[in-house]
This record gives structure tokens, sequence and C-alpha cells, in this order.
């Protein structure tokens, strides 16, 4: 939390994610002052309620966050699966150690990032995220109308 906060100091940023995923709780342990809602997961869905309805300016350890509702889906990805890894620091960080440059962290043999999640250096629902989000962009329909004139 330190260094988060350390991080953010500064910044004008926005907590946003999928609902349940703990962006107002994150936010409590940032400034326990603040006191905002947060609700259970629902073991009938298996995912969060929407505790947040309105987006909220915060101001957290000297950052202006804003606290916005969750979704339950997200469809679009501007961005290819090889540059997904980017997008996630501790992978970008341990990928220069597996043995495939250009290493997806998927089935490759001796992937570093494979090897964290097993030795529990990165959280396996990290990992079971970032498989996710490869999944959409994957199967993600091309848009041929992107490069009409």
């Amino acid at each position: 939390l330190h260094q988060l906060k350390e991080l953010l100091k500064g910044q004008i940023v926005t907590m946003m994610g999928q609902t349940g995923a703990g962006k107002s709780t994150l936010l409590n342990h940032l400034a326990p002052g603040l006191d905002l809602a947060t609700g259970e997961i629902s073991t009938a869905l298996k995912r969060g309620r929407h505790t947040t309805r309105k987006v909220s300016l915060l101001n957290v350890a000297g950052a202006w966050i804003a606290d916005t509702p969750g979704f339950s889906s997200y469809e679009t990805f501007d961005m290819t699966v090889e540059e997904l890894p980017n997008f996630f620091p501790e992978m970008k960080e341990l990928a220069p150690n597996c043995k495939f440059r250009g290493c997806l962290h998927l089935k490759e043999p001796q992937c570093a990032v494979k090897d964290a999640v097993k030795n529990g250096i990165i959280m396996k629902s990290r990992y079971d995220d970032y498989v996710q989000f490869h999944n959409l962009i994957a199967n993600q329909k091309p848009d041929y109308g992107k490069n009409k004139k």
C-alpha cells in the first residue's frame, strides 16, 4: 500500500474494473477514512454485486482518484495478444527470463511467468485474468470497417 500511495501521489487516475474486483475495498485500504460501501461476492453468481453506483472523485494519498461503478463485461480490446503481456507489469518484468522471446505465457515450456504463478510470486487470479483477456482478444472478430476512408 505504501508503494502504491507513492506511485499515486500527484496523479489523476480512474479506478475501473469488473464488478466485485475490489476497487472500493482497495481505496478503503489506501484511505481508511473514506469508508466506501463494499459488498460481498454473490455465492450464486460467483461475482461481485454493483455496490458503487456513481462516479466519485476522491482525494486519496495526494492523488485524485475517480471511483467508478464496475462492469460485468468489456468487449473491445484494441491490442494484440502479443501486446497484452506489456499491460501486466509483473509479467513484462519476468518475460526476459522466459526461454522463448515473444512468449505469451500460456503453453510455452520454461516460461518464467508460469513458474512465478506456480511459486506464488504472481497471484493465480491475476494470471487467470490475463488468460481470460488473452482469449477475449484472440477470439475478437476483426473490425473490417476500422481502416475504411
